[in-house]
């Protein structure tokens, strides 16, 4: 095949400069990234099989309705952070930087404030539509108080990865925040304690995580020379320029959260909390397959915002694919293991109890790995900011889960709420790429990748058919998995143009007969 660079033509240095900065800084997070999950699935898993069934889907159920009520406190403006922080230094316009940052700051503490004072003087209102039972109400009360510390901690990412500080990032989010969990964990079995020493664990483990954070940030600014801006002039806050762009982020987020709220919600009414359990105990492993999206989310925004001030389009088409397929190839393991061998993994985990959650797992990652597969298009639909059609868009998703989950889980359950979920997920990613054609000098397919994403649709195809046909241990599984993603590599590593993202590979003699 021959290589990408003789069919690309000339590309300006700085969409090079931007392009192997995303992708060598996101490995960076993606290694941490691969730490903290390794540090929250053992947490998961001791957790899981500590707890009785339906205490783990009573907690299940409060950090779903948790989840659902974070974006209110964030309101997008993390994102915002990405986009309009790089934008106004490139421009040099630090008194609407600095005000980008206190208003954000200052809103997703407010906002998170009034929904804990919400929840807290109404629970009865509030509660009676999501479940009977009392320790999900119980737990919830406990855990809202973690909103705004997990709005702001989202915030404070967006910052740091403003200013390109990924080892600050790379400690407090991969490192300490799931040391501290895992550790609030073992004290929860060391001390035989319940599930509601658990949730007060969990608050104190995130506000501890945000003072370290906030501590972090004021020596940014102090070291960016943003807090004597205060001093030199006047603090201009580009309210309406974020209203704007806020408005169809909160959306989207809305979105996200439902696709995984609203089902949960309907369970905990329709059925009891085992079947709340069968379905949550999967979610983290459909997640892993995020974990390469979520290492490159944080660089991406920036690197496009300082793109699109320079008016290179073609920068952040390069930018958008070629992303996109390190993103698809480093993830078919996962994919491949969580989808194409769901069974064996999940009875592996969880134990024979928990065997129902096999299929449910297997639908919740091909939805997880299409938004992989398919590439930031929501976020660079923020950058080029075609903000009324992601609007609709969500608003379309939003009804489709809401529409299939009341058709299946009723009947299904928990398969339903997975049917429901796979389905949202893979018509919301459509309708976002669709919403790229119209970008300028943007191609929403780029032709140039379709071996990447052939090889990996027949290597997960073919993994799952040998699963159908023969059972087997999750050990032979592996070994296949790991032999495919082998085969799968090395078909796209051209493409995926290693040598040139990390020349210091091929100094070393066996990297180089690899990578080369």
């Amino acid at each position: 095949m021959a290589s990408i660079a003789e069919v690309i033509p000339a590309e300006t240095q700085c969409a090079r400069d931007a392009t192997r900065t995303q992708i060598r800084g996101s490995s960076l997070f993606l290694a941490g990234r691969f730490l903290s999950m390794g540090i929250n699935f053992s947490a998961q898993v001791l957790m899981i099989r500590y707890l009785a069934t339906s205490e783990f889907g009573a907690l299940a159920y409060a950090l779903a309705v948790v989840a659902f009520f974070q974006p209110f406190a964030t309101l997008g403006l993390h994102e915002a952070v990405s986009r309009f922080v790089p934008i106004y230094q490139e421009n040099r316009e630090f008194p609407k930087m600095l005000g980008t940052i206190l208003l954000s700051i200052g809103t997703v503490f407010s906002t998170g404030l009034l929904i804990i004072v919400a929840i807290w003087s109404g629970p009865a209102l509030l509660t009676h539509f999501m479940t009977y039972e009392r320790l999900p109400r119980h737990l919830l009360s406990i855990l809202i108080m973690v909103v705004p510390l997990d709005a702001a901690d989202e915030l404070f990412n967006s910052l740091f990865a403003s200013f390109a500080k990924t080892r600050a990032i790379f400690f407090r989010k991969y490192v300490l925040g799931p040391s501290l969990k895992l550790g609030t964990v073992l004290l929860l079995i060391g001390l035989k304690s319940s599930v509601v020493f658990l949730a007060y664990g969990y608050l104190v483990a995130s506000a501890a995580g945000i003072a370290i954070y906030g501590w972090m940030l004021v020596r940014l600014l102090q070291q960016q020379h943003l807090l004597q801006q205060l001093r030199l002039g006047p603090v201009k806050i580009p309210a309406r320029e974020i209203l704007a762009f806020v408005l169809p982020g909160i959306t989207s987020s809305l979105v996200t959260v439902a696709i995984h709220s609203v089902n949960i919600f309907i369970l905990g009414y329709l059925h009891p909390m085992t079947e709340v359990a069968y379905y949550r105990a999967v979610v983290p492993v459909a997640q892993l397959n995020g974990v390469v999206m979520a290492s490159f989310t944080l660089l991406y925004m920036p690197a496009a915002a300082r793109l699109l001030a320079k008016s290179d389009y073609h920068g952040i088409n390069k930018l958008y694919w070629q992303t996109a397929a390190w993103m698809s190839v480093m993830s078919f393991p996962v994919f491949a293991l969580t989808f194409s061998f769901a069974q064996p993994l999940t009875e592996f985990l969880y134990g024979a109890r928990y065997a129902r959650s096999g299929p449910i797992l297997a639908l919740l990652a091909l939805g997880s790995y299409t938004n992989v597969a398919l590439g930031f298009n929501l976020q660079t639909l923020k950058v080029l900011e075609r903000l009324r059609y992601i609007i609709v868009v969500s608003l379309v998703a939003a009804l489709v889960d809401v529409v299939l989950n009341l058709l299946l889980i009723p009947g299904h359950g928990a398969l339903g709420a997975a049917i429901g979920t796979a389905a949202t997920l893979i018509i919301y990613n459509i309708l976002m790429q669709v919403g790229l054609l119209p970008a300028s000098k943007f191609t929403a397919f780029d032709h140039r990748y379709l071996p990447v994403y052939l090889s990996i649709a027949l290597g997960a195809g073919g993994l799952f058919l040998v699963q159908s046909l023969r059972s087997m241990s999750l050990y032979l599984a592996v070994l296949l998995v790991a032999s495919m993603s082998f085969l799968v590599f090395s078909v796209t590593k051209k493409t995926l143009r290693i040598a040139e993202t990390f020349p210091e590979l091929l100094k070393v003699p066996l990297m180089r007969l690899i990578f080369a």
